[in-house]
């Protein structure tokens, strides 16, 4: 066999069978994975089919569609109520600063008090509250935007200064 294909290349032909036989297996072990994946396929389309006809799937489908109209309905509705929520919570009262002091010293203790109370847009009042033996006087104050018309107090400007944030209150 002088005049064989395999002699004319140089390759002995021990390797072309071995290198054949070893891509043969690769090759049925690719078709074992996939006829069983195939398989798993295969029945999870049966389980999904099981039972049902078309005119079923189309019903849940038209459900489906359904349920997200109204979900999305909810969710306008929420953030409908969210915005509102904001726009009330904005012009509630929601910054403060309490400053304690002894009006009259030696009368009374700290029972005077600064309260400065803001909104979200830094207006408010101040309310000073200013007690001693014979009563107890309230003072209020506007503030607007952070100012007042009125000149405060040392108390009055460092509860407002709390309440702005500038100051941190002091830990009890």
């Amino acid at each position: 066999m002088e005049s064989s294909i395999m002699n004319n290349l140089g390759i002995d032909p021990a390797y072309v069978i071995i290198g054949l036989a070893v891509l043969t297996v690769i090759l049925l072990i690719t078709v074992i994975v996939c006829i069983i994946n195939m398989k798993k396929l295969y029945r999870r389309y049966d389980y999904f089919m099981r039972g049902k006809d078309a005119e079923t799937l189309e019903d849940i489908i038209i459900e489906q569609i359904a349920e997200i109209q109204k979900l999305k309905t909810e969710d306008r509705n929420n953030k409908d109520a969210i915005r509102t929520l904001n726009r009330n919570q904005r012009a509630s009262f929601q910054k403060c600063g309490i400053v304690h002091y002894n009006a009259f010293k030696g009368m009374g203790g700290t029972l005077s008090f600064a309260c400065a109370i803001l909104d979200y847009t830094n207006t408010g009042f101040v309310l000073n509250s200013v007690h001693s033996r014979e009563g107890c006087y309230l003072y209020l104050k506007q503030v607007d935007r952070g100012q007042t018309d009125v000149l405060l107090g040392n108390e009055e400007k460092e509860a407002l200064e709390q309440a702005l944030g500038y100051k941190e209150p002091p830990v009890m």
